[in-house]
């Protein structure tokens, strides 16, 4: 598509506008999200976990989840206190630039609770994390997660 010279023509503009929001947005992503999976369910089963890897882009504050698969999806922590496996929601999840956490068994994962569906082994999970920024921005990043009865291999 030309300009022509002294004329601007506003598909051009538009196109490069475009561009650079979609620069802008991707650049924008606070954290990148790796070998997201969910646990696969049985028939009936309202409830299961979520699991990735989180690296962030700087320092953000994992604050909240959600997924249309569930009507509540929280944080947990799963910990051992005294020999007893505890597992609690916690209200939030900092995490440092260039830092990468593990959401897995045993740990910091997204708890899904009344389940909408079954989730079947080879299901993708929607996943819509919420993050806040130092200066109290909040974004969001999209995860496809994908349903499986074991964790991903190395």
């Amino acid at each position: 598509m030309a300009i022509k010279q002294g004329k601007h023509d506003p598909r051009a503009w538009l196109a490069l506008v475009l561009g650079l929001c979609l620069a802008f947005s991707v650049r924008a992503q606070p954290v990148v999200a790796e070998q997201a999976w969910a646990r696969a369910t049985v028939p009936n089963q309202t409830a299961s976990g979520a699991f990735m890897r989180l690296t962030a882009k700087q320092d953000v504050t994992l604050i909240g989840a959600r997924s249309p698969d569930a009507s509540v999806v929280e944080v947990h922590e799963m910990k051992i206190d005294d020999g007893i496996m505890r597992m609690r929601p916690v209200g939030a999840v900092p995490i440092k630039a260039g830092q990468t956490i593990e959401l897995k068994s045993g740990g910091y994962h997204l708890m899904m609770m009344d389940l909408k569906r079954q989730l079947k082994s080879g299901d993708a999970v929607a996943l819509t994390l919420e993050f806040k920024s130092a200066d109290g921005r909040v974004s969001t990043v999209d995860v496809k997660a994908t349903a499986r009865l074991t964790p991903p291999g190395p």
